[in-house]
């Protein structure tokens, strides 16, 4: 039996429950017993009672009270299994990596987070990320399942609270590229229409998409949300397809896709906002571009600019297009090399 101690909570452990900090340092400790000593108030924080929900943060000291001996603890070890496969594929993704942050080229297809039906995800697949450290990488925002491009891992708690925060209040920019039906007239703009969000068909919700509210209408709209897109035409084929530099100002569900099938210039390959009864300002032909380019979705978080969560440095991530968009681009002739580093610099 050990004797009372005090530890105070580390500057990378902040900002989460007691008990699981708890947990960390104690493995052997169950759950039960820790909520006990909260209750009697063994466990204490900076001197006062606390409960095990009670979140700490970096610099406050714990006690805590005897414990019973235990062998060392075990290194850690996960039970989330990664084929050698997928292991290999997101370790190739990685695009950028230091002690607290990863940044990967997420694959189109591949799901950021799991759902009813969806068990093969980026954060599932993160356990091949870890890269020496306990703790796998944490999620601070998303990418739709279609769309490619650069995802933002933290490797520590705090990393993750300070990408969150600076995510929320905008603190960071992305840019993506589209494909997009027809060419926007004017080329260049901001489309401000709010977004609401309209029930599936399924028993679950299944197929739900996000409906553009007029901003006039937007207060006798229940639900409707303000939604911004900065939109910049980088290049076009006629009338017929257009390369177009997208910015979200606002970060809603399916907001760049709403937002371009709104203008009608539906992103190619999207079969939920532009399928073949989607009507646009070019051929009327809705999101495909025939059998030389592919149906995949034409969206692409092409790059992401942001300050470093520790050393305070602003970064910039780019991240290379997929193969099919790759392909797209170099049968029309889009010269990639040609794009402005930021296409929204008078827009700002």
């Amino acid at each position: 039996m050990s004797g009372v101690q005090t530890l105070t909570v580390g500057a990378d452990e902040g900002d989460q429950r007691l008990d699981r900090w708890f947990r960390k340092h104690f493995p052997h400790i169950p759950q039960g017993r820790i909520d006990k000593m909260c209750r009697k108030g063994e466990i204490r924080v900076d001197g006062g009672r606390v409960k095990g929900n009670t979140r700490v943060e970096a610099g406050q000291e714990v006690r805590i009270p005897p414990l019973p001996d235990t062998a060392a603890p075990e290194v850690h070890k996960s039970t989330t299994y990664v084929s050698d496969a997928d292991a290999k594929m997101m370790r190739d993704a990685v695009i950028f990596r230091d002690d607290d942050i990863i940044a990967l080229n997420k694959p189109h297809g591949l799901a950021t987070q799991g759902g009813s039906k969806t068990t093969r995800h980026v954060d599932q697949l993160s356990e091949a990320l870890r890269f020496g450290l306990e703790d796998r990488p944490r999620l601070v925002h998303r990418l739709d399942k279609d769309t490619s491009g650069v995802l933002l891992l933290a490797r520590t708690r705090m990393a993750a609270k300070a990408l969150t925060e600076a995510l929320r209040h905008k603190a960071t920019r992305k840019i993506y590229w589209a494909a997009v039906a027809g060419v926007p007239q004017p080329r260049r703009g901001i489309i401000k229409f709010a977004l609401v969000k309209a029930p599936g068909h399924g028993a679950r919700g299944q197929g739900e998409k996000m409906l553009c509210v007029h901003p006039r209408d937007v207060a006798e709209t229940d639900g409707a949300k303000r939604a911004e897109t900065r939109f910049s035409t980088l290049s076009a084929l006629g009338g017929r397809v257009s390369w177009v530099a997208l910015e979200p100002v606002t970060g809603r569900t399916h907001q760049l896709r709403a937002h371009m099938a709104e203008l009608g210039h539906p992103i190619i390959g999207d079969g939920k906002y532009g399928g073949s009864g989607q009507e646009n300002l070019g051929d009327g032909w809705g999101a495909g571009l025939g059998e030389e380019i592919g149906r995949k979705l034409h969206l692409h978080a092409r790059s992401m600019s942001f300050r470093h969560p520790i050393t305070g440095v602003d970064m910039t991530v780019t991240a290379p297009m997929p193969a099919h968009m790759a392909h797209t681009w170099d049968f029309l002739g889009w010269e990639r090399g040609e794009a402005p580093d930021d296409p929204f610099e008078d827009l700002i």
